[in-house]
């Protein structure tokens, strides 16, 4: 959600991935950043010019950043190829920093093409940064939950919550309500309002999706809990490899057969189209 800490956290992320000897490859995919407090190998704005965009197409704010994410989208394969690229060190992680607008990303066209094709491409685990002291109230918990399930059901990648700010306000608490429904509930008791009793109903639904979930404790402005976060991130890369792997190579595999399957029709019918002429034309024939 916007002021996470999507990007103090991104900081960190490289930073601690220099220090431990195994620099990353840096994405920024915010094109409306004034700056990046870390050094991106590829940056969305050297390619598209939000403010022009905006000039261009008449568009506010969000619309201007959905538009350059979406013609940056385009280009994406280019994207890939640099990030396959052979280099000396060879980065042991590729880290995308994204719109400040998760909905931007999230749901648009432009966001499914980006994730899959990392997720093609790469094992690709997504980060969902959560802001641990505003998840103190239930019902901001209960937000945040439902937008990453949605996330989850989207992309169908495995799906890592890291609680940032833990330097601020321990994300014991949130790890406690998502294992204990009655401790969430008794965090509502006050509360008797309908969006509360629908926080409580919706509790008891996301009970399955909170016990196949990693989470994680950071602190983007300390950094405590970073190595904690890379062990969470293997964990996920072998959900990646034994859950998601299997069912991207079976997808690919009925679109190469169905395409398969198409040429060989076309050919069919272009014999038959070919075949009446042949025989009209050796008919003629003294």
């Amino acid at each position: 959600m916007a002021g996470s800490g999507k990007t103090t956290l991104l900081q960190r992320i490289s930073a601690h991935l220099s220090a431990s000897g195994k620099p990353g490859y840096i994405m920024n995919l915010d094109p409306a950043v004034s700056e990046v407090p870390y050094g991106a190998n590829i940056d969305i704005r050297d390619t598209v010019n939000y403010k022009n965009v905006m000039k261009q197409y008449n568009l506010g704010p969000n619309g201007g950043i959905l538009t350059s994410l979406n013609l940056f989208a385009t280009r994406f394969d280019q994207v890939i190829t640099l990030c396959e690229k052979k280099r000396t060190p060879q980065p042991e992680y590729i880290v995308a920093d994204t719109p400040g607008q998760i909905e931007i990303f999230t749901w648009s066209a432009s966001g499914a093409i980006i994730t899959e094709a990392f997720a093609s491409s790469f094992p690709t685990v997504i980060a969902f940064v959560i802001d641990t002291p505003r998840c103190a109230a239930p019902q901001t918990f209960m937000t945040n939950m439902l937008q990453a399930c949605s996330i989850l059901y989207k992309t169908k990648l495995p799906l890592l919550l890291v609680f940032n700010k833990v330097d601020v306000a321990s994300h014991e608490f949130a790890v406690e309500w998502m294992r204990d429904y009655d401790a969430f509930s008794e965090a509502l008791q006050k509360d008797t309002t309908y969006a509360a009793t629908l926080s409580r109903s919706l509790s008891l639904v996301l009970e399955e999706f909170y016990e196949n979930l990693e989470s994680v404790g950071v602190s983007a402005a300390t950094g405590e809990g970073m190595d904690q976060f890379f062990e969470k991130v293997q964990a996920c890369r072998k959900e990646y490899e034994q859950q998601y792997l299997p069912e991207l190579q079976r997808r690919q595999r009925e679109k190469h057969e169905t395409e398969v399957r198409r040429q060989a029709a076309e050919l069919e019918k272009l014999k038959l189209d070919t075949q009446p002429q042949q025989q009209q034309g050796s008919a003629a024939e003294p």
